[in-house]
Parts: structure tokens; sequence; C-alpha cells
């Protein structure tokens, strides 16, 4: 398969319908295996206010009851996974969608009682991606995780997860080159404003740690200090820009870079 590239596609950016559709089957037709990640909290946030459903966030994710993991799972795991899905086929890619749940892919157990049902993982079992990245296709991975430590009773068997902490999880399990994030910022900033086109390792973990970093960027920031241990390259970029994915690749990206 080559080196696997990790691609996670912020909900904002797909519902603007940028460039990076084009750029994922562009990138697949030149041989490059990739595994696309998919949020879509905003799709999420719609659906649970026509329902007359509050929904709450803490530390930049989404506190979860029962009636919100039901429109979470509906909404990322059906309409915002078949939509991604469908428009890579559409475009003349090969794309199979699945969710955290499809294989045991993303164990997870309840990480506490404030965020309700959401996920933290304990375990990740790459053979389903295995096996389609050698198919040749790409694995668009909704971010729901099975229930797999510590349920009981009446306990749902899917969890809630952070698409970013998932995508951070999968690169290091697959031992990927890059983890990229298409956002729908153009990177990160100091608390200035100032734009970083480049952190350490140590950088990255000091702006979450101060709180710098705030709201989605802390995953953000989390999952690529986890790619990057696990020996991948993390990058932040704008999805905003025209094949913003094709020139990060390319080496011609205008990002942040987590080496």
């Amino acid at each position: 398969m080559g080196e696997v590239i990790v691609v996670k596609i912020g909900g904002a950016a797909f519902a603007s319908r940028d460039t990076t559709i084009e750029d994922i089957v562009t990138l697949q037709r030149r041989g490059k295996a990739l595994v696309v990640v998919h949020g879509g909290g905003n799709l999420v946030t719609g659906w649970l206010k026509k329902l007359g459903l509050a929904t709450q966030f803490v530390r930049g994710e989404r506190v979860t009851d029962r009636p919100v993991l039901e429109v979470v799972i509906a909404v990322l795991g059906g309409l915002t996974n078949k939509e991604i899905t469908a428009a890579i086929n559409c475009a003349g890619g090969r794309a199979v969608g699945v969710s955290g749940v499809d294989g045991a892919l993303i164990q997870g157990k309840i990480r506490n009682a404030e965020m309700g049902y959401v996920a933290e993982t304990v375990g990740v079992d790459s053979g389903l991606l295995t096996v389609l990245l050698g198919a040749g296709y790409v694995p668009v991975v909704a971010p729901l995780a099975l229930h797999a430590v510590g349920r009981e009773g009446n306990a749902p068997q899917v969890l809630n997860i952070n698409g970013d902490t998932i995508a951070g999880e999968i690169a290091a399990a697959i031992g990927a080159a890059r983890l990229i994030f298409i956002t729908d910022v153009p990177g990160v900033r100091d608390q200035s404003g100032k734009f970083l086109p480049r952190l350490s390792a140590e950088e990255a973990a000091a702006l979450v740690a101060a709180g710098t970093a705030t709201g989605g960027m802390i995953p953000k920031l989390k999952a690529g200090l986890r790619a990057l241990f696990a020996g991948a390259q993390a990058h932040i970029v704008d999805g905003n820009q025209p094949h913003a994915l094709l020139r990060e690749i390319e080496g011609g990206g205008t990002g942040t870079i987590i080496n």
C-alpha cells in the first residue's frame, strides 16, 4: 500500500463544498493510500435544533445524553458518512463508508459522567482498514466507537467520539506517514493571534496547557501529538483554500505543521 495518509475532514469544510473531495480522488488515482475521517458536528447541532434538543460543549466536545446520541449516530453514521462516500465515488474515486463500530475499529469506554456517552479510546483494530486499503478503496470513517469496555445494563452499544481524536488514533495504529486536518481556519495561532506555520511537540502541548488553544483546536492538537509520537507528521490546513489537501501533500501548503 505504501505510506498511508489519514485525512480528517471537518464538517464545516465539507459543507462549504470545497475541493477536498476532488483532491482525494486525484491522490487516489496517483496511487496514494488514504483513510478519511469526517466530522459533522454542525449538522448534528442543526438536527438537534430541529428536534428541540439542547446541546452543550465542554472543551470543544459535545456532551452526549441518550437522545443526543441517537441523533449523532443517525447523522454521522448515516447521512454525513454516506454523503461523503457518495461524493468520492461520484467524482470517480473508490470509497467505502464505515464507522468506528464496524469491525470493532474503534473500541471505547465512557470517559466520564460529565460528558455522557462520549468515548475514550481503549483499542483500535485496523484490520478492516487494511483490507479496504489493500483492495484499493478509501475508507471513510464516521466518528463512532464500539462500547467495548465497562458497558453495564442497558447502556448503549455505540458511543460518540470526537473525529479528531479517532483520526489521531487511526494514524497511530496504522503507522501513517501523515495526519492532515482539513479545517475552516488557516492554522494554529499563538496568544497574540500570530499565525504559527510550524510547531514542535513541546510547543503544541504548551498551547493546550496554557489555554491558548480553545474549542475545536484542542482535540486537533492532542490528536496531532498522538500521531506524532507514533511517527506521523501532523498538518492543520485551511480547507477554504483551493486544493489545500493536494498542495499540502505536494509541499506547497500554507497551514501549520507539527513535527
